[in-house]
């Protein structure tokens, strides 16, 4: 079972992101469920969401404590609650900004992970670049998909048109589609970076 903890605000669209990555697994045939849980229930709070994806049915529906990946909609968070805990050094980490590892504090935490198991994406520019608005929930899947080879991106794609409409669907898409162009390339990079 793979399991996945979403840390983001409040109206960003958290458990939207949630349930479209398990209906996403779940168009290819694998299990998943999808749940949040809140703090206060208020725009800006914080708010986790979760996901587990897996061959067998799934029984459990407890909190994720040891995430194997963990997608950060709102990087605001990351110095004012744990969104780490419990993230092993195999795990994955995908983290929505345009700053750095370093801008953010966070270079000599992300050295314990193995080399390309860390993503940061511009998802809320994206988002507002295709979409119009600053929602990136979708588009992180789409950096998903590319980084942990979970989903595919055309899942996402199907999910996404199936969730929306019209040009909300169709800018959800390009973004998804855009995002994990990005991760793969940024992930290439850092491989071939790697080798020489």
């Amino acid at each position: 079972m793979f399991e996945v903890r979403i840390h983001g605000r409040g109206g960003q669209g958290v458990v939207t992101t949630a349930e479209l990555l398990s209906v996403a697994a779940f168009t290819e045939g694998r299990h998943a469920q999808a749940f949040p849980t809140f703090g206060s229930e208020r725009t800006g709070a914080p708010v986790v969401g979760f996901c587990r994806i897996g061959d067998r049915p799934i029984r459990t529906h407890e909190p994720i404590a040891e995430p194997d990946a963990v997608i950060v909609q709102d990087a605001t968070l990351i110095h004012h609650t744990d969104v780490f805990g419990g993230l092993g050094d195999d795990g994955y980490l995908l983290i929505n900004t345009s700053w750095s590892l370093a801008e953010l504090g966070l270079d000599a935490f992300v050295r314990r992970f193995r080399p390309g198991r860390v993503l940061t994406v511009p998802a809320t520019e994206l988002a507002l670049t295709h979409l119009g608005r600053p929602l990136p929930g979708a588009v992180l899947l789409g950096a998903f998909a590319a980084l942990t080879g979970q989903v595919q991106a055309e899942s996402v794609v199907t999910v996404v048109r199936d969730r929306f409409a019209g040009q909300i669907a169709e800018g959800n898409v390009a973004a998804v589609r855009a995002a994990f162009e990005l991760a793969r390339r940024t992930l290439e990079e850092a491989a071939d970076a790697l080798t020489d």
